[in-house]
């Protein structure tokens, strides 16, 4: 596996066995124990994991996660914090960072931030790792923005993801807060967001935007 995706692993497996089985997490409807599940699923259940994102199967791997949530908590993530199953394709090389990295970074802090939390610093080489992924984000997320979006750093770094004729809404945060609001996590990101009102309006619809 990659160094940053490695750590990552490692720093959301940490959260998770300090959290434990029943705490809430930023995925609407899942404990810890729900999300522990769906990652061990994701890279040991091919047949299962499927219906994460093919909607006609995502009754079957509800009940599998469902089952697996089941199990005894410590177990699961051991399990996860082991990495995949040898024939797992996310052994495959390259696939580790490629699809891991923004699913683990996300998922430490859907757990670090559904209770009160501190701010805490990001790594430079992976903020800078999560700031080339963000345009990706923002294209090919789970959920795509109705309006362009121009994303910009605090040091002045933008890159606008456009949309044909679409206004512009500019977000502005560190590398992964604005992860985190492609994500959905919006509510709970340290962005900033301008634009006209109507066009605000209409990304806060599939985008929470941050609490006051």
């Amino acid at each position: 596996m990659s160094s940053l995706a490695r750590a990552e692993r490692a720093r959301l497996s940490g959260l998770l066995s300090a959290a434990g089985p029943d705490r809430p997490t930023l995925c609407a409807g899942w404990l810890t124990r729900d999300l522990v599940a769906h990652l061990v699923v994701r890279e040991g259940r091919p047949d299962a994991a499927a219906g994460i994102r093919i909607r006609p199967l995502a009754g079957w791997t509800r009940r599998v996660q469902d089952r697996t949530a089941q199990r005894p908590y410590d177990r699961l993530v051991k399990s996860f914090r082991s990495g995949p199953p040898a024939l797992s394709p996310f052994n495959l090389p390259g696939v580790d960072e490629a699809a891991n990295l923004l699913e683990y970074f996300v998922h430490a802090e859907d757990v670090r931030r559904a209770v009160p939390f501190e701010p805490e610093p990001v790594a430079p080489e992976l903020a800078e790792t999560l700031w080339r992924r963000v345009p990706m984000a923002a294209r090919f997320g789970e959920t795509r923005p109705p309006v362009s979006l121009r994303l910009v750093r605090p040091d002045g770094r933008e890159v606008t993801v456009r949309r044909h004729d679409r206004p512009v809404v500019t977000v502005t945060g560190e590398p992964g807060e604005l992860v985190l609001f492609l994500f959905g996590r919006g509510a709970r990101t340290a962005v900033t967001v301008q634009g006209e009102p109507a066009a605000v309006a209409e990304l806060a619809e599939v985008l929470p935007l941050p609490e006051d």
